[in-house]
C-alpha cells in the first residue's frame, strides 16, 4: 500500500511538472508599419504578455501592412494575433467594401484604443461645417484605404457622396486621394484646403503641420453624428481632448473607429483567457510602454464589438470580471 500510494505521489508530481515545465505556446501578432503606432505598441503587449504569463506563451511583434493586410493573415493561419481596426473587422465579416467573401475564422480579443476621425481645414477657410465643404479641395486618403472608407461613410451623411448601381461618386467637393504624407506635403504647399484623417491623435502628419500653420478643426456631432453612428455601429462617439495639436485650445467632438486585438477563432480558450487576463493586468506595463497604452480599459474593453464576435476564452474572462452579466 505504501508503495502504491508512493507512485501515485511519484505519478502526480511527474503530471505537475510535466505542465508547469511545458514549453511556452509560440504566438505571432500582426501590427502595422515600423512608423505607425501598431508596431511599437503591439510590440509592448506582445513582450509584456510574454513576460507575465508564467510561462503559458511567447507573442512576437511582426510588422505588417496593419488592418487589411492583418485580416488576410489572420485568414491564412499566418498569424495569431493581430491589430485590426474594428470597422476593417466589420467588412470582413460581411465580406464586403475590400473583402470579396466573409471571413469566418476570426475572434476578437478587446478593443485597445480610439481612432478618432480628424477633419481640418486652412485656419482661414470659411467652412464650420463639413456640410460646408462644397468646392473645397478636400483630401480623403489613399484610394481604397480603410480612411477613404470612412471619408466615403461620413462625406455620404452630409450629401457628398453618392453610390449608385454599386458606383461610388464624391459630389460637391474637390477629393484627392493622397496618403497621410502627401497630405501633410500638399496642405503645407496650400495644394488643398482641408483633409480627413482616421487615426489616433495626435498624427504626426498634424503636428508637422500646426508648427507652421494654423488649423481649424471640424466638429462631428449633433444630430448628425447619431445619424452617422447608427448607419455604420463600428463608430463610436469621441472627443480629441483640448491642446492635442498646438493651438488647439478647444475640444473637438468626433467620432472614432477602435483598434482592437483579433485572434485566429482556432487558438484554444484557455490560452485566449490567459493572453486577455494578463492584458488587462498589466495595464500600467503597457501604459509605460507607449503613450497610447493608457488607452486600454478594461471598461471600454467592448467599445465598437459585438460580443457574438468574441473569442470564447476572452468572453469568459469578461464574465468573470463582471464586464459582461
Amino acid at each position: 500500500m505504501k508503495r502504491c500510494g508512493f507512485l501515485v505521489t511519484a505519478l502526480g508530481a511527474l503530471v505537475l511538472c510535466s505542465t508547469a515545465c511545458a514549453d511556452p505556446v509560440q504566438l505571432v501578432m500582426g501590427t502595422g508599419g515600423t512608423t505607425g503606432t501598431y508596431y511599437p505598441l503591439g510590440g509592448a503587449i506582445s513582450q509584456i504578455v510574454s513576460d507575465h504569463s508564467d510561462g503559458a506563451v511567447t507573442i512576437s511583434a511582426q510588422a505588417t501592412g496593419a488592418s487589411n493586410e492583418n485580416i488576410n493573415l489572420l485568414k491564412n493561419g499566418d498569424v495569431d494575433l493581430a491589430i485590426v481596426q474594428n470597422d476593417i473587422a466589420f467588412y470582413a465579416k460581411t465580406g464586403s467594401m475590400f473583402f470579396k467573401e466573409p471571413v469566418k475564422n476570426i475572434r476578437a480579443i478587446s478593443r485597445l484604443w480610439p481612432e478618432p476621425i480628424q477633419v481640418a481645414v486652412n485656419k482661414d477657410c470659411p467652412a464650420n461645417s463639413i456640410a460646408d465643404f462644397g468646392k473645397l479641395r478636400i483630401s480623403i486618403g489613399a484610394p481604397g484605404s480603410g480612411n477613404e472608407a470612412n471619408a466615403r461613410q461620413i462625406f455620404g451623411a452630409y450629401g457628398f457622396y453618392e453610390e449608385k448601381d454599386g458606383k461610388g461618386e464624391y459630389k460637391g467637393f474637390e477629393p484627392f486621394f493622397l496618403s497621410y504624407a502627401e497630405t501633410t506635403s500638399h496642405f503645407k504647399d496650400r495644394q488643398i484646403d482641408g483633409f480627413e484623417f482616421t487615426t489616433a491623435a495626435p498624427n504626426s502628419g498634424i503636428q508637422e503641420i500646426v508648427t507652421t500653420q494654423p488649423l481649424k478643426f471640424i466638429n462631428i456631432d449633433g444630430a448628425k453624428r447619431d445619424e452617422i453612428i447608427k448607419a455604420y455601429p463600428f463608430f463610436a462617439p469621441s472627443v480629441i481632448p483640448a491642446d492635442t495639436y498646438q493651438n488647439q485650445p478647444k475640444p473637438v467632438d468626433t467620432i472614432a473607429v477602435q483598434a482592437c486585438l483579433f485572434c485566429r477563432s482556432d487558438l484554444p480558450d484557455d490560452l485566449v483567457y490567459t493572453i486577455t487576463k494578463t492584458m488587462f493586468s498589466q495595464l500600467a506595463l503597457i501604459g509605460e510602454a507607449h503613450h497610447k497604452g493608457k488607452e486600454i480599459v478594461l471598461e471600454k474593453a467592448l467599445d465598437g464589438l459585438q460580443v457574438e464576435d468574441l473569442h470564447p476564452g476572452a468572453l469568459k474572462y469578461y464574465k468573470e470580471v463582471g464586464l459582461i452579466k
